[in-house]
């Protein structure tokens, strides 16, 4: 039988990435969740959390987190249906939570205008698990979110993938810098000297965009911003140069602060959402209204 204050001190290491913060949110010392991870693991008979910075799942481990959060999900569900239940009846204690991992740039342009009707509805509340596109399905692989927004189209184990559309990026930057690096052309030479913007070591955008102009590998001097305003702003004050996104440039565009490296160049990114194939009603209702609202945002 599952001891599930086990099962839940690994869920919270896994979704923390620390046994420091799982401690606090489970309200016990690091030395508690640690022990509890550790019988865990001895009940089991393997190791089911790499420790580290962060500490990430094993394959078992993921296993035992995505049941446990499954478990979480349809406790939340039947509470809900049956708010007599213990822990039921209090103000708020019968929400669930869905902890999808999702890009910056969707979070930034469509992706809350597309949930925000359905969790105000349906008293849900939202979790959002940062991440670079290319890598948002790791986090549904190793159990710590429910859901993912991704450009991986072949479905996790376990899960079920939805083409949700294409977010189109183009390359910009401000008259100014334009004027100074690319003067006399876009090619090879001008991105090697020409400073570019990248939002993580995980972005791959600019790389691909100059991949495709030059087919050359060119190493540019570049801005680091983790921040999806930032890195706009890093473009319009003429930092540098970097792949944005449609939604969020369309105004920049029309007021002259920004202008297209290559017009008629641009890099599409297709969307797709994975998620649990086992049937929740909390979270199949959310991967039916994202699907439609996705494609009234994306081309």
């Amino acid at each position: 039988m599952l001891d599930y204050a086990l099962l839940d001190a690994l869920a919270a290491v896994v979704r923390h990435g620390s046994f420091d913060r799982a401690a606090s949110e489970l309200n016990v010392t690091p030395s508690a969740v640690s022990q509890r991870v550790k019988l865990l693991e001895e009940r089991i008979g393997s190791v089911l959390v790499k420790r580290g910075q962060p500490c990430v799942a094993t394959a078992s481990g993921a296993l035992l987190c995505r049941h446990t959060e499954r478990v979480r999900l349809l406790e939340a569900e039947l509470t809900g249906q049956m708010p007599s239940l213990p822990g039921g009846g209090g103000l708020g204690q019968s929400w669930p939570t869905l902890r999808v991992a999702v890009n910056d740039d969707s979070v930034g342009t469509w992706f809350v205008d597309a949930v925000a009707e359905f969790c105000v509805e349906r008293q849900t509340l939202l979790d959002l698990v940062i991440d670079d596109q290319d890598h948002t399905a790791q986090r549904i692989r190793d159990g710590s979110v429910q859901g993912a927004v991704t450009t991986q189209a072949e479905p996790v184990q376990g899960c079920r993938s939805t083409r949700l559309g294409r977010m189109r990026y183009l390359a910009v930057c401000s008259p100014a810098f334009f004027s100074r690096y690319f003067a006399s052309g876009v090619n090879r030479e001008s991105f090697r000297r020409a400073p570019c913007v990248v939002f993580n070591p995980k972005d791959e955008l600019q790389k691909r965009f100059v991949r495709r102009v030059t087919r050359a590998e060119v190493d540019p001097p570049q801005h680091w911003m983790p921040h999806v305003g930032g890195f706009l702003r890093a473009c319009v004050t003429g930092l540098g140069w970097g792949m944005c996104p449609t939604q969020m440039i369309a105004g920049p565009l029309a007021a002259g602060e920004l202008v297209e490296l290559l017009p008629g160049r641009h890099l599409d990114v297709d969307l797709y959402w994975q998620s649990w194939r086992l049937s929740i009603g909390w979270l199949d209702d959310f991967g039916a209204v994202l699907k439609k609202r996705a494609s009234e945002f994306l081309g």
